[in-house]
């Protein structure tokens, strides 16, 4: 059920009979044919066990499911968006920043401390995006939002890439993310160039990565 991206800030997608996507409640724009929306109660997949499971996490987001045969257009908030196909890898993205996704995805959370450690969950708590993360993993489509355009930038072994926590959206691939920091003496004393904790991706994948420092 791949999205097909109309502008910037509008994805449309095929609704085919017999499979379900979900999306953020309200971020239905217009839809042609048979569609039926209904608020997901468990935000999602899993049933019951997965939806307490994201609530521990502070995970949940208010999703509703989308059915039938037809197409419907989605944008939220005018914020850009952005279209990540998966071909079995596990995407790892806020879930605020989910639009929409392919309900063929195994949807979970991970906790920031099982990559990175500590730092890890330091990570967490300096970028105000909490302990834990979503996880959409298989093949199909998700469509995430982000502040501004989004770039993919890949990451290869020979070639770690360093983000600002803040412009940081999501990532994929066989990929270990820390939070490295270059504090100095100027940063104590208030005299920093403002840059001193970055988010370190290595390995196999490719992140996502948006032209602002501003969250959601």
């Amino acid at each position: 059920m791949p999205f097909r991206e109309i502008n910037s800030k509008m994805v449309e997608a095929q609704v085919i009979p017999g499979q379900k996507m979900y999306s953020q409640r309200g971020a239905m724009l217009a839809y042609r044919g048979e569609v039926s929306f209904t608020p997901s109660l468990t935000g999602g997949q899993g049933g019951v066990m997965g939806m307490i499971g994201r609530r521990v996490a502070n995970e949940q987001t208010p999703l509703m499911s989308v059915e039938g045969s037809g197409t419907v257009m989605f944008g939220h908030g005018g914020h850009h968006i952005q279209v990540i196909n998966l071909t079995g890898e596990t995407l790892y993205v806020e879930a605020d920043r989910l639009l929409a996704f392919d309900g063929t995805l195994q949807q979970g959370t991970m906790f920031m401390g099982s990559q990175g450690g500590v730092m890890g969950m330091v990570r967490g708590q300096v970028t105000g995006q909490g302990l834990f993360t979503t996880t959409l993993k298989g093949h199909g489509s998700v469509a995430v939002m982000a502040h501004g355009g989004v770039i993919e930038l890949p990451i290869t072994p020979q070639r770690p890439i360093h983000v600002d926590p803040q412009a940081y959206v999501a990532h994929h691939g066989d990929v270990r993310n820390k939070l490295s920091t270059a504090l100095g003496w100027r940063d104590m004393v208030g005299r920093g160039s403002g840059e001193a904790f970055q988010l370190e991706l290595s390995g196999q994948g490719a992140v996502y990565v948006q032209a602002s420092e501003e969250k959601l």
